[in-house]
């Protein structure tokens, strides 16, 4: 699976067949809010994603931490 599917099925969307999660921040920056609120809810999750202008940086962060979520679950 590649990350952006991952990512897609991670925010609960089928995937289209052309995303851009990893080309725009409007794309990745409601991932970005997804986690920060998932981590809020639950209180043992820290998500560690420092968010600077560096998209193709938090992209990766983002991916990792899916990673390590989805094995948790």
């Amino acid at each position: 699976m590649d990350n952006n599917t991952l990512i897609a099925e991670f925010m609960g969307v089928k995937p289209p067949l052309y995303m851009e999660y990893h080309m725009s921040w409007d794309w990745l920056m409601p991932v970005v809010h997804e986690i920060d609120k998932i981590c809020r809810e639950n209180l043992g999750l820290n998500h560690n994603l420092h968010i600077g202008d560096n998209r193709a940086e938090v992209y990766l962060q983002v991916v990792e931490f899916i990673k390590e979520y989805n094995d948790e679950k």
